[in-house]
């Protein structure tokens, strides 16, 4: 409950305890404080009591932990029923860049076989097919009669 708090800020708690309420009427405060935090609990344990019996047997093994997103699915998903571990795990998120990416610029990918390859890169210049983009040229110009093709998910 109290994992956040350090030794000074618990020294520095305790200090201004003693400077407020004075050492005579501290020990009553603090049965006060834990008296009233012992009947949340209860109350707190007698409201999920009551929800768990309302809810019926099939909810036996429900813990309100579960209400939390990030728990809810990490306990449904530990069967791994879907397969989702072959999924991610065969998932490159290297290579699916890499290959949009060389969509993109119009170069050829390197997951296709190496005849199309071959010819791709007698066809393109020497810097598209190495995959590096050589700087010193002057890119070259569209035809000023041809528009850049349409993408209506970029718009």
């Amino acid at each position: 409950m109290f994992n956040d708090i350090g030794p000074l800020e618990l020294v520095t708690i305790i200090v201004l305890a003693v400077l407020v309420f004075g050492p005579d009427k501290l020990p009553k405060v603090i049965q006060d404080v834990m008296r009233t935090i012992r009947k949340i609990r209860e109350f707190s344990e007698s409201a999920k009591q009551d929800i768990r019996s309302e809810l019926g047997p099939e909810f036996k093994d429900f813990e309100f932990e579960d209400l939390n997103p990030k728990t809810f699915i990490r306990k449904q998903l530990d069967g791994d029923e879907l397969g989702l571990k072959e999924i991610r795990n065969g998932f490159d998120l290297k290579k699916e860049m890499a290959e949009v990416t060389d969509a993109v610029h119009g170069r050829e990918s390197e997951a296709l076989t190496s005849s199309s390859s071959s010819s791709a890169s007698a066809s393109s210049s020497g810097s598209a097919a190495s995959g590096r983009i050589d700087m010193t040229k002057k890119p070259e110009e569209p035809a000023r009669d041809e528009r850049p093709p349409f993408d209506a998910d970029a718009t």
